[in-house]
């Protein structure tokens, strides 16, 4: 991958750069990800499941599905009856599709490759949408929101857990330090890419959370929007209905 990351300051990266990203770390992805958030991942990813349950959705797309972790937990809690993941990085797919397959729900969850911004389903497609920590990685933001929209049916719901900056200076400034100075350090060691490493926390920084993120929902489409503030809002987890 070229030095690409290093030289953008604002941290936006093409299509195509992401997934080359995400494909040169797939194998130590999971490991890294529990890093990241000290292991708190697991924890969020069922509250992101919890507030699925309020509709019992039957049909689930997953976004930015990654490895599956979400899309797993989902069909053990929810046993609808069907999850389809998508990612753009095809070798995350490929480490996903091992998971569900020894994990048993290989009948609920099926992985395949695809773009959050042109998603290859018809209009009015899915109960529910769910993304964990794949939104701030879209090119085009506004556009990714608007396609998880309308492949949504009327009244369905779309749930993105992800990074946010906490409010609290002294709890933000230790944040920043872990994420800007420890993360790229232990995951540049552990998976040999020290510039997606790099990326990843800066993209935390650039992204538009909050009530700024709500916002663009609006923009696009979607109606009670609402963010959940997590451990001082170090994660957020934002909701809307079509």
């Amino acid at each position: 991958m070229k030095n690409k990351v290093a030289d953008k300051s604002d941290f936006r990266l093409s299509k195509k750069d992401v997934g080359e990203m995400f494909n040169s770390i797939s194998e130590k992805y999971d490991c890294l990800d529990h890093i990241m958030s000290l292991g708190i991942d697991r924890r969020w990813r069922k509250l992101v499941v919890k507030i699925l349950k309020e509709d019992m959705p039957e049909t689930i797309l997953d976004i930015a599905t990654g490895t599956a972790d979400l899309a797993i937990t989902t069909a053990k809690i929810l046993k609808p009856k069907r999850i389809i993941g998508i990612d753009i990085a095809s070798k995350m797919i490929d480490v996903g599709k091992i998971k569900v397959f020894s994990e048993g729900v290989a009948d609920i969850v099926e992985l395949m490759q695809g773009d959050a911004e042109q998603l290859d389903f018809e209009d009015n497609s899915f109960d529910a949408v769910m993304v964990s920590f794949g939104v701030r990685n879209f090119e085009d933001l506004a556009k990714g929101l608007s396609e998880m929209n309308r492949v949504l049916k009327k009244g369905g719901k779309a749930v993105i857990l992800e990074f946010s900056l906490p409010e609290n200076i002294f709890i933000k400034w230790f944040y920043l330090l872990y994420f800007n100075k420890v993360v790229p350090f232990i995951g540049g060691l552990i998976s040999k890419n020290k510039l997606a490493y790099k990326y990843l926390p800066g993209s935390v920084s650039e992204f538009p959370y909050g009530e700024n993120f709500l916002n663009i929902m609006s923009d696009n489409g979607f109606k009670y929007v609402n963010c959940k503030k997590l451990n001082q809002g170090i994660c957020s987890i934002y909701t809307g209905k079509k």
